[in-house]
C-alpha cells in the first residue's frame, strides 16, 4: 500500500512538473521600447524594426499563431493597433528581429501581415504624442484554425477572427514615451 502510494505521489509531481505555461518572450523588449522599436513618421525619428519574439509551450492543438501589438492608450477612444500577423505555421515559434518589414523575407513563410491603424501592412512602431506613458501590448495568439482574411483587412476584424479562433494567449508589455 506504502508502495502505491508513493507511486501515484510521484506521478503526480511529474504531471504537474511537465504542465508548462504558454509563455511568451523576448530577446530585445526589456519593458521599455528604444529607439529601434519607435516609429520612423508621424514626429518620431526610430528605425521602426519589429522586436524579436518566441514562444514555447503553446497547446497541443495549435494549428496556427498569431502576434498583434496593441496600444490601448492612444488618443482615438479605440487605441491602435502597431502590428498583426497571422496564420503563423504551428512549427515556428519565433519572429526574428524586423520581421515586420514586409520588404524583406523574414517573416514565416505563409504569415499574413494585415493593416494596421497607420494605414499599412507589417509592424509600425510605437510613437505616443506628448504625455504620459503608453503601454504596448504585445500578444501571442495560439489558434485553433486559419485565419481567412487578407494582408488589406483591417485592424478590428481581424482582432475579431483571431478571438473567433484563440485557444490560449500569452502577452508581454512594452511601454514607450515621447
Amino acid at each position: 500500500m506504502k508502495k502505491l502510494f508513493f507511486a501515484a505521489l510521484a506521478l503526480c509531481i511529474v504531471a504537474v512538473a511537465s504542465a508548462q505555461t504558454f509563455t511568451l518572450k523576448s530577446n530585445e523588449i526589456g519593458g521599455q521600447a528604444t529607439n529601434k522599436q519607435f516609429f520612423n513618421g508621424f514626429g518620431c525619428s526610430g528605425e521602426n524594426v519589429s522586436p524579436q519574439l518566441s514562444w514555447e509551450h503553446a497547446p497541443k492543438e495549435t494549428q496556427y499563431f498569431a502576434v498583434t501589438i496593441y496600444d490601448k492608450d492612444a488618443p482615438t477612444g479605440s487605441g491602435f493597433w502597431h502590428w498583426l500577423i497571422f496564420n503563423i505555421p504551428a512549427n515556428v515559434n519565433e519572429l526574428k528581429s524586423n520581421a515586420g518589414d514586409i520588404t524583406k523575407a523574414i517573416a514565416p513563410a505563409g504569415a499574413v501581415q494585415s493593416l494596421t491603424d497607420f494605414g499599412k501592412q507589417g509592424y509600425g512602431g510605437p510613437c505616443p504624442p506628448a504625455g504620459p506613458i503608453h503601454e504596448y501590448l504585445i500578444t501571442v495568439y495560439a489558434l485553433k484554425n486559419k485565419i481567412d482574411l487578407d494582408k488589406n483587412t483591417g485592424p478590428a476584424l481581424v482582432g475579431f477572427y483571431i478571438n473567433q479562433a484563440v485557444i490560449a494567449k500569452a502577452s508581454i508589455v512594452m511601454y514607450a514615451k515621447q
